[in-house]
C-alpha cells in the first residue's frame, strides 16, 4: 500500500524538483560558511582570468572567483525571494480573505481597493517604492511584495467568496464565534491548498523579479551581492568575457524552474489525492459470475448486466462500492432504481454508460447492450459501440450544460458530430427537439445560455439533448433533483412521453420511491452497493406484497391519505454501513428486525421470488400484512 504522505515524492516530477530544491537549500546553508571569505576577497594578480581548473568560471574585474560568488549569493537571493513572496502572500490573504468575515459592505470596499491596486502597472509600483525608500536589498523585497499583494488578494478574494456564503460560517456567526477565529479556523483552512500552491510557484517569479531589480542597480547594493547584482557586473564585460554572466544566469534559471515545477507537482498532487494512487487492479480479483438460471435462460434483452462491480482506491487498497449487480432492461421498458444516498445507484448506471468517475475500476462478467458485450472492450471501443444509442440525463442541469455555449448549439453538436449534419440542419433539429419537450419559443430559447433557463426548462433541455441521437436507452440520474413537485411531475411526464414516442427504454434513478412508482413499470431497490429487490412497480401500493424488509420500510415511510397525521412519519432505524469495510453478510442486517446469525455471516444471493421479481434476503417477508409485521421493522 502507498501511504498518502508518500504519494508526492513518488511522482517523477516531484522527485526531480525536490532534489533541485534540496541542492539549493544545501548550497544556501553551507556555501557562505565554506567560501564566504574567498568570494569577497579581491586578488589583483587574478583579475579577469578566463575559465581554468582553478577558477571554473573565471574571475571578475577584482580577481574574485565567479563560481564561488554565485554559490555564496544563493543564500541572499533565496532569502529575499522567500521574504518578498511571504510578505505579499500574508498581506494579500488579509486584504482578500478577511472581508469574508466582515460582511458584504467590507467585501465591496476591499474589492474596490484590490481592483484599483491591480490597475497600476507592476513596474511603476516597484519604481515608486524604490523612490520612496531608496535602493537596497530591503527596498527590493518591499517593492516586490507590494507588486505581489494584489494578485494574492484577488486569489484569496475569489476563494473566500465561496466560504463567506457557506452554512457552517453562518452557523459560527450565530454561535457568537469571534471574527478572528472565523478567519483563522473557518476561512483560512478552506482556502489554504490553492494559496500554498500559488505561493510556491510565485517564488520562482520573485527570484527573476529581484534579480531584475538588482541588475538595474536599484536592488542589492555593494558590498552585498546577489545573482542579479552579479549579472549586472558580468554584463559590463560580456563582450570581453561572456562567461562572466553564465554562472549567475544559470543559477536564476535553475532556482526559478525548481520552485515553479515544484508548485506544478504540488498542484497535481492536491488535485488527485485520494484517488490517484496507483493500486494494482489485479488485487480486485475476477469479476463475479452471479447470473441466475432465470436470467441465463431468458431471451436477449436490450441491456443485460451480470456481476458488475465498481471499486475505488482507498487508504487500505481497493474499496468495492458496487458489488455484484445483475439486472436486465427490455426494449421500451421504464425501470426505476431507488435507494438511500451512497447505495451505488448513480455509480452503477454511469459505469454501464462508460461514464464511471475518474479513478474507478469497473469489472463485470457481462455487460451486453443490444446484443454486443461491451465488458471486454476498451473504453474507446465501448464508447464507439454505444455511440448515440445511449442518452444520459444528468442530475445537475446547471453543471451538465456548458455555461459558455448557447443551448441550441449544445444540442446541435450531436447531429453535427455523429450524424454529419450541416450547421443549419443541426440547428433546425435542435430547435425541433426543444419544441418537442414543450419549451416555449424554441427558436429564441435555442439562442440563450443555460443560466437564462429555469431549472425545469434546463432539465427538459437535457431530456431533449438525450433524444437527439434517437437512443435505444435513456439513463436519467435523479432528473428531478432540486425541482418543486409541480415541475418534477412535468419533467417526468415529459420523459415518459419521449420514451413512448421513440420506443426507447429508460432507467431512472431517484430517492423518491413514490415518484418511480408512478413513472416506471419495474423498480430495482439498491442497498449498500447491491440489488436487494427487483419488483413490479404496482406492488408498491401493497407493501405486504414486497419481500425485502428494506423495500417494505421504504414503502411504509411514504404517507398516504390513510396516514395518521397526528403521528410522526415512519423512519428506518440506524444508518447505512461503511462500504470501505468488508461486509461478510447481509448489509441490512444491522437495521433489520428479522436478522439472524446467518444474515450477519452470509450474504444472500439475488433469487427469483413468487411476486415475479427477485429478492436478496434469507427471510423474505412476503405473505405478512402490515398489521402482522413486527413494529420493529419500521420505527419512529
Amino acid at each position: 500500500m502507498i501511504r498518502r504522505r508518500m504519494a508526492l515524492p513518488t511522482q517523477p516530477m516531484a522527485v526531480i524538483t525536490t532534489v533541485m530544491l534540496l541542492i539549493l537549500v544545501l548550497v544556501a546553508i553551507f556555501a557562505p560558511m565554506w567560501w564566504g571569505e574567498q568570494a569577497v576577497a579581491a586578488d589583483p594578480d587574478a583579475i579577469g582570468l578566463p575559465p581554468s581548473s582553478e577558477h571554473l568560471l573565471g574571475t571578475d574585474k577584482l580577481g574574485r572567483d565567479i563560481l564561488l560568488r554565485t554559490l555564496v549569493a544563493t543564500r541572499l537571493s533565496l532569502v529575499m525571494a522567500l521574504a518578498a513572496t511571504g510578505l505579499g502572500a500574508v498581506a494579500g490573504l488579509v486584504l482578500g480573505a478577511l472581508p469574508a468575515v466582515l460582511g458584504p459592505r467590507a467585501q465591496r470596499w476591499f474589492a474596490d481597493v484590490i481592483a484599483t491596486w491591480l490597475a497600476f502597472p507592476v513596474l511603476l509600483l516597484a519604481m515608486l517604492t524604490v523612490i520612496l525608500l531608496g535602493p537596497g536589498a530591503i527596498t527590493a523585497v518591499v517593492a516586490l511584495a507590494v507588486t505581489m499583494v494584489p494578485s494574492f488578494a484577488r486569489l484569496a478574494q475569489t476563494l473566500s467568496a465561496r466560504v463567506a456564503g457557506a452554512e457552517y460560517l453562518a452557523a459560527a456567526r450565530m454561535l457568537g464565534v469571534s471574527r478572528g477565529r472565523q478567519f483563522t479556523h473557518y476561512v483560512l483552512p478552506n482556502i489554504a491548498e490553492p494559496v500554498i500552491v500559488n505561493v510556491t510557484m510565485s517564488v520562482g517569479g520573485g527570484l527573476l523579479a529581484l534579480s531584475s531589480l538588482s541588475f538595474l542597480g536599484i536592488g542589492v547594493q555593494p558590498p552585498q551581492f546577489d545573482w542579479g547584482r552579479m549579472l549586472s557586473e558580468g554584463f559590463a564585460q560580456v563582450y570581453v568575457s561572456p562567461i562572466a554572466a553564465i554562472g549567475p544566469g544559470v543559477a536564476v534559471v535553475f532556482a526559478g524552474l525548481a520552485f515553479s515545477l515544484f508548485g506544478e507537482a504540488l498542484a497535481a498532487f492536491l488535485r488527485n489525492r485520494g484517488g490517484s494512487r496507483a493500486l494494482s487492479r489485479r488485487r480486485l480479483g475476477p469479476a463475479p459470475r452471479a447470473a441466475t438460471p432465470a436470467q441465463q435462460s431468458a431471451p436477449p434483452a436490450l441491456l443485460e448486466v451480470e456481476g458488475l462491480c465498481v471499486s475505488f482506491p482507498g487508504e487500505s487498497g481497493w474499496q468495492r462500492i458496487v458489488r455484484d449487480v445483475s439486472f436486465r432492461v427490455e426494449a421500451g421498458e421504464l425501470v426505476g432504481v431507488v435507494g438511500e444516498s451512497g447505495s451505488g445507484k448513480s455509480v452503477t448506471l454511469m459505469s454501464v454508460a462508460q461514464l464511471a468517475p475518474a479513478g474507478a475500476a469497473v469489472t463485470a462478467s457481462r455487460i451486453s447492450f443490444d446484443g454486443t458485450d461491451i465488458a471486454p472492450l476498451s473504453d474507446r471501443q465501448a464508447s464507439k459501440a454505444l455511440g448515440t444509442k445511449v442518452g444520459v440525463v444528468f442530475q445537475d442541469s446547471l453543471t451538465a450544460l456548458n455555461p459558455a455555449l448557447r443551448v441550441g448549439g449544445q444540442l446541435a453538436e450531436v447531429p453535427r458530430v455523429h450524424g454529419g449534419s450541416s450547421r443549419a440542419d443541426a440547428h433546425r433539429q435542435a430547435v425541433e427537439a426543444l419544441g418537442r419537450v414543450d419549451i416555449p419559443n424554441p427558436e429564441q430559447r435555442a439562442q440563450q445560455f443555460p443560466h437564462e433557463f429555469s431549472g425545469g426548462m434546463r432539465q427538459r433541455a437535457l431530456i431533449a439533448m438525450s433524444q437527439m441521437g434517437s437512443p435505444s436507452l435513456i439513463i436519467a440520474d435523479e432528473p428531478t433533483t432540486a425541482l418543486d413537485v409541480t415541475v418534477q411531475r412535468r419533467v417526468l411526464v415529459m420523459l415518459r412521453k419521449e420514451c413512448a414516442d421513440n420506443g426507447a427504454a429508460a432507467i431512472v434513478v431517484s430517492h423518491d420511491i413514490a415518484v418511480l412508482g408512478e413513472l416506471c413499470r419495474r423498480i430495482i431497490v439498491m442497498y449498500a452497493g447491491r440489488i436487494v429487490e427487483d419488483v413490479d412497480a404496482t406492488l408498491l401500493a401493497r407493501s405486504d406484497a414486497l419481500a425485502h424488509p428494506y423495500t417494505r420500510a421504504l414503502a411504509a415511510s411514504l404517507p398516504d391519505l390513510d396516514t395518521d397525521r397526528s403521528a410522526p412519519l415512519a423512519t428506518i432505524p440506524g444508518e447505512p454501513p461503511d462500504l470501505s469495510q468488508e461486509l461478510p453478510g447481509c448489509a441490512f442486517a444491522a437495521r433489520c428486525p428479522f436478522a439472524t446469525d446467518r444474515c450477519r455471516t452470509e450474504a444472500p444471493p439475488l433469487r427469483a421470488h413468487a411476486h415475479g421479481g427477485r429478492v436478496a434476503c434469507w427471510h423474505p417477508q412476503d405473505g405478512m400484512s402490515r398489521e402482522e409485521r413486527p413494529r420493529a421493522e419500521v420505527t419512529v
